[in-house]
């Protein structure tokens, strides 16, 4: 954890000594606390402190490498302050985008003397560029996905709710090892299956239509995400028209994502085929999204995004068609994005399956 420690220390601004770091996946990225409550609390020098109740400080000592655990007292911000003046902390950083107005009033009148700045969320950009450890952990938890796909092919039948698909997918993945669904399971199936995130409803599946699953799992901290459209039953010359259209568009990104290409142009090479059938309406979200210890995180593959992918960072590859009152698919992997190409960490098959 020290060196992820030295990476946050590069990102403090001119004139800021430390920062204080709250949001849950950044504290447990820089710190190892796997916990509901705690600050990391890390000087430019020094050694760094992790402040958290006595509910949590043996586990904070077994998790938290090369920090210095200290028990927080009745108020919390006597011992910021405490710690901070140890550290020789003057000028203190704390992450705007997660604290909130309540919080940092708390701490202006509890820190007298240290001068408080707001610091935009630079360890979620530390966090995209994944660790050769946190690959495999990402890899195993797209492994437990693609298994439970394996498993709801012969699950599947017309009667069951989209609701009772969901909790069959989220036990069986949680019987695999998981500690649980990495969000809420959309289970969208006839005509459901046109909105993008459809969660899972009581509406019962009928035959010879489409049923779209985006569902994933957090094993040992880390999320997978995937998603994959089936039909019901036999399916028809415009289903199979769709189907196909988006294969392709997923085949093209799947084949031109490397790193140093923009979110812009990663999500162009999906886009072009989906627009090019004349589709382009109907496909109203990016191509993806980065995946680690949020199930939402940098960096983002979108038309709105002209930052390019870092090596190393894992990102989803999901186009999709949706059209209202009829239907939609959507096929999702996810890939670590590498100099020359991809590693797809999703291994389901993705030609048309017809139960």
């Amino acid at each position: 954890m020290l060196k992820r420690v030295e990476r946050v220390r590069e990102i403090l601004p001119p004139g800021v000594d430390g920062i204080l770091v709250t949001q849950p996946q950044n504290r447990r990225w820089v710190s190892g606390f796997t916990g509901s409550s705690g600050i990391a609390i890390i000087g430019r020098t020094g050694q760094p402190v992790f402040l958290t109740d006595f509910r949590y400080t043996e586990q904070a000592g077994m998790q938290c490498q090369g920090y210095r655990i200290v028990k927080q007292g009745d108020k919390a911000e006597e011992d910021i302050c405490a710690i901070a003046r140890d550290l020789g902390i003057k000028r203190l950083a704390f992450e705007k985008d997660h604290v909130s107005v309540a919080y940092y009033e708390k701490l202006s009148e509890g820190l007298p003397g240290i001068e408080l700045a707001g610091l935009e969320d630079k360890i979620i950009e530390l966090r995209a560029v994944k660790e050769a450890e946190e690959i495999e952990v990402l890899a195993q938890a797209a492994a437990i996905a693609d298994k439970a796909f394996a498993h709801i092919l012969g699950f599947l039948r017309p009667g069951l709710t989209e609701r009772q698909v969901a909790l069959e997918l989220e036990r069986y993945m949680q019987d695999l090892g998981a500690d649980g669904a990495s969000f809420e399971i959309i289970v969208a199936s006839g005509p459901r299956s046109a909105m993008p995130h459809g969660v899972a409803s009581e509406r019962v599946l009928g035959n010879n239509e489409f049923v779209k699953m985006d569902f994933g799992c957090v094993y040992k901290g880390y999320c997978s995400d995937m998603t994959r459209t089936v039909v019901l039953g036999k399916a028809d010359d415009k289903q199979k028209e769709i189907y196909n259209i988006v294969l392709a568009a997923q085949e093209a990104a799947l084949a031109g994502l490397r790193a140093g290409i923009t979110g812009k142009e990663a999500d162009a090479l999906a886009r072009d085929v989906i627009e090019g059938k004349g589709y382009g309406e109907n496909f109203g979200h990016g191509l993806g999204h980065g995946v680690g210890l949020a199930i939402h995180e940098l960096p983002s593959a979108s038309r709105l995004i002209d930052k390019p992918l870092p090596a190393n960072s894992v990102v989803t590859v999901e186009p999709g068609v949706y059209l209202p009152g009829w239907g939609g698919v959507r096929i999702e992997d996810m890939v670590v994005v590498l100099e020359e190409g991809i590693r797809n960490l999703t291994s389901s098959p993705k030609e048309l399956i017809e139960i």
